[in-house]
């Protein structure tokens, strides 16, 4: 960018809104990858207005634009790969209506997760979504991703509380998809299409979520396994049973150690794996549920079922699964995370393939996850700054890949593709579904400015 067209997209915003210090731009460079790419400009929004200015000159002067909310996305979906602008959402942070009536909220995309979710709760109600990051994360993160978490086992991903959204074109227009109603099939579904289009097909500016009854309580167990082989097919097994827990999440042995070691939490480290199941809903059927729960984990080869016996203790448990993504960085120094998903049926056949490619790779592969939907997260533990072995990780990688498509999984349920799996794309959806892609982004992005180079592989890009 020239300095006069960095002063036109400056003179959009007032003092403070907009910078090109050095340092500030290194802050918005770079996500939860580790790769960086150092913008021109940082602008910080408090309108649709404002973002469709900036878009327009975009188009004008051919400048790219990278949407951005707290960074905290594995896939370098909002690293600002072509430099130019990032648009920080984090100043859009208002939660501007929340319907009891009607179990709707209306929040712009800048929300942090954990803070909606807590003040939908003092009011009795519940968002379910839960990715790891919502302590950090945005709602306009969360949507641009199609993020997950451990409850979407019971009560589904991010897509499905989107209602609809405002959101500005890469053209610069402004439009509203969806609508206030739990029902709503007019037209083409843009409101889905824009759930996990990584900023790629719009700018995000309102989004109406749709809320549900708050559950009375929620109960929480850890059951220890000897054999990886056991846990995993307990899974199928408690969902065969005709029941559906709130989370049913997974630990290796080897997150269980990385954990105990980081947090000294008492757990326990001779576990070949660990399951952390809870139920919800009335005590009466949250009780219920946990003890055919505990009864099938015992049936499967438990060695041991332990339930929280208080919030406290429960919430020990949380901090412990909610830990293993930095705990794992103590077995090397860097990771190479992916959130391949299976069908449910498929894990213990999962399992075993990594633990095989693992020995023959010579990489130790820790795994951990939402084994309840059949996400888990892969993560070949390598070093970065010894390049040839990193790129010997890089191949063990496509061969994760290559079993989780064997198996009839995806590459990725909850992270994304962004640049990190642009490269495989092409493995899952073929040919036919990379042109049409291309065409789509074309369509809603003719001139290619709006978060260039993401989800579609770099030489496939309009």
């Amino acid at each position: 960018m020239d300095q006069n067209v960095k002063q036109k997209v400056k003179d959009i915003f007032p003092p403070g809104d907009a910078t090109d210090a050095r340092e500030d731009l290194l802050v918005y460079g770079y996500d939860a990858t580790g790769e960086e790419r150092i913008p021109e400009l940082v602008v910080f929004p408090h309108s649709p207005e404002q973002i469709s200015a900036v878009l327009k000159l975009a188009n004008e002067y051919g400048f790219p634009v990278t949407p951005r909310g707290a960074g905290s996305g594995f896939v370098g979906a909002a690293i600002p790969t072509h430099l130019g602008v990032v648009l920080s959402m984090t100043r859009m942070n208002r939660i501007l209506e929340i319907d009891t009536d009607n179990l709707t909220a209306l929040v712009e995309p800048g929300v942090i997760t954990a803070t909606f979710q807590q003040k939908v709760e003092e009011m009795g109600l519940f968002y379910p979504p839960d990715p790891a990051s919502l302590k950090m994360s945005t709602l306009g993160g969360n949507v641009s991703t199609g993020a997950g978490g451990p409850r979407a086992v019971k009560y589904g991903v991010t897509r499905d509380y989107v209602l609809g959204l405002e959101v500005v074109l890469p053209t610069g227009e402004i439009i509203n998809t969806g609508a206030r109603t739990v029902k709503s099939v007019v037209g083409y579904d843009l409101t889905r299409l824009m759930v996990g289009s990584e900023g790629t097909l719009g700018v995000i500016t309102k989004i109406r979520l749709r809320l549900l009854p708050k559950p009375e309580t929620a109960r929480t167990a850890l059951a220890v396994f000897a054999t990886v082989d056991s846990a995993a097919k307990t899974v199928s097994a408690i969902i065969r049973d005709k029941i559906i827990p709130r989370t049913l999440e997974f630990m290796d042995k080897s997150a269980v150690a990385a954990v105990e070691d980081y947090l000294h939490a008492g757990l326990p480290t001779e576990a070949a794996a660990i399951l952390l199941i809870e139920t919800d809903g009335i005590a009466a059927i949250a009780d219920a549920e946990l003890a055919r729960i505990k009864d099938i984990c015992v049936k499967m080869g438990a060695v041991k079922v332990d339930v929280a016996k208080n919030e406290a203790e429960r919430e020990t448990l949380w901090k412990v699964r909610r830990s293993i993504s930095p705990a794992i960085l103590r077995v090397r120094p860097s990771k190479i995370n992916e959130d391949v998903t299976v069908p449910r049926s498929m894990i213990p056949a999962l399992m075993k393939r990594l633990a095989e490619l693992s020995e023959r790779s010579g990489f130790p592969i820790i795994n951990f996850g939402h084994a309840g939907d059949g996400n888990i997260h892969v993560n070949v533990m390598t070093d970065k700054k010894n390049k040839e072995e990193y790129e010997r990780a890089k191949v063990a990688v496509d061969e994760v890949f290559d079993i989780c498509l064997e198996l009839g999984g995806t590459l990725s349920g909850e992270h994304g593709i962004g640049i990190s799996k642009a490269p495989y794309i092409e493995k899952e959806i073929g040919g036919i579904g990379i042109e049409l892609t291309k065409k789509l982004k074309a369509v809603f992005d003719p001139n290619n400015i709006l978060n260039p180079g993401k989800i579609v592989p770099e030489e496939a890009a309009c």
